[in-house]
């Protein structure tokens, strides 16, 4: 989800709600701690550089059970933030404390941001010898290639 979504959603939002990927929900009474802008540079196993950009929302909860964020609060600090970090309309990371500082891409769905999985990726498949994508053979194919084989018996040989 770009910044841009993220921001008509708060619009038309009266209560926010995080959850989950395992469909469990961030405490209500969660903290918006940081917003920021990361920008990654770096080498890929092929040898290409690469730039990345994010904008990055930290969520954390305390045990100030009453604490509830608003959407027109979230909205103002993402005003605050675009102005004073010169933030554009790039897609939006989360981080979220569990076993260790998780980090979701972030989705909607039925008045609910959605926290989602990343998943680590070669980005230069093509030089370092993966398959883009694996081969499916049936065993009846490779029992008739083999028979067209030559084989001991055949005399081709």
């Amino acid at each position: 989800m770009k910044l841009s979504e993220i921001k008509t959603y708060l619009e038309q939002l009266e209560t926010i709600e995080f959850k989950l990927p395992n469909g469990s929900l961030v405490p209500r009474h969660f903290h918006v701690t940081e917003v920021g802008k990361i920008s990654k540079t770096f080498i890929d196993c092929g040898g290409t550089l690469r730039q990345e950009s994010v904008i990055n929302f930290q969520l954390w909860e305390a045990n100030d059970y009453d604490h509830r964020l608003h959407p027109e609060k979230l909205l103002n600090i993402i005003n605050l933030s675009e102005d004073k970090l010169g933030l554009k309309d790039v897609e939006i990371e989360v981080e979220y404390q569990s076993e260790t500082i998780g980090k979701y891409n972030l989705g909607y769905s039925e008045g609910s941001f959605l926290l989602l999985s990343k998943q680590t990726n070669c980005l230069a498949k093509d030089n370092c010898g993966i398959p883009l994508e694996k081969q499916k053979l049936k065993l009846s194919e490779i029992q008739s290639q083999t028979a067209n084989c030559c084989s001991p018996e055949s005399g081709c040989c």
